[in-house]
């Protein structure tokens, strides 16, 4: 009657120590050594400074760079403590009041007439509030306000644009992005 206590208790101690401390160690041991850039949270330096991550979003407000995905994580939004969406749907009215007023932004910040259209990633927050990357075409849109509010080309500006877009994952999976926070730092090394 005891022996198979014994047993579940043996059992349950060698399966905590390897599923709880062998496991988790020996996968991290490997992360640090074949990926310790993704391992330490991809964490941007400049001037020796963590400047964020390429994985987290952040919000840039300043005319002179390029702004992400409008975020609602959060109070004030880019709150990594309160990652998620607005959970309103897509008839809800406050929802459509706010991606009308975001539509107005963009097209008032970047001088876009009503008829052109603007890329859906600059007027609706993502999932996690805290997308660290934008279309293509979001960052394209951008470059003649950059340029002109940094006193830069805009061919010099597109061209940063074109080196930073990054494609499919494997070639097939995802879509063509960029990320707002690697752009605005190369941008600020351009005026260096």
């Amino acid at each position: 009657m005891l022996r198979p206590i014994i047993n579940s208790l043996g059992m349950l101690l060698v399966m905590t120590v390897l599923t709880g401390l062998v496991y988790p160690l020996a996968m991290t041991g490997v992360a640090q050594a074949l990926f310790p850039f993704q391992a330490n949270g991809s964490i941007l330096v400049r001037d020796g400074k963590p400047v964020g991550s390429a994985l987290i979003g952040q919000g840039f407000a300043s005319a002179g760079y390029f702004h992400g995905r409008p975020s609602a994580a959060g109070k004030d939004g880019y709150d990594a403590a309160g990652s998620g969406g607005s959970n309103l749907g897509p008839t809800n009215k406050k929802l459509l009041a706010i991606v009308a007023g975001n539509i107005a932004k963009v097209r008032e910040e970047n001088g876009l007439t009503e008829q052109t259209p603007v890329p859906a990633d600059l007027v609706l927050a993502s999932g996690s509030g805290l997308d660290p990357d934008i279309s293509p075409a979001a960052a394209y849109i951008q470059v003649e306000r950059v340029a002109r509010e940094r006193g830069l080309p805009a061919a010099a500006v597109g061209k940063l644009v074109d080196s930073h877009v990054k494609g499919r994952q494997l070639g097939l999976l995802g879509e063509p992005r960029v990320n707002v926070l690697e752009l605005n730092l190369a941008l600020d090394a351009l005026k260096r």
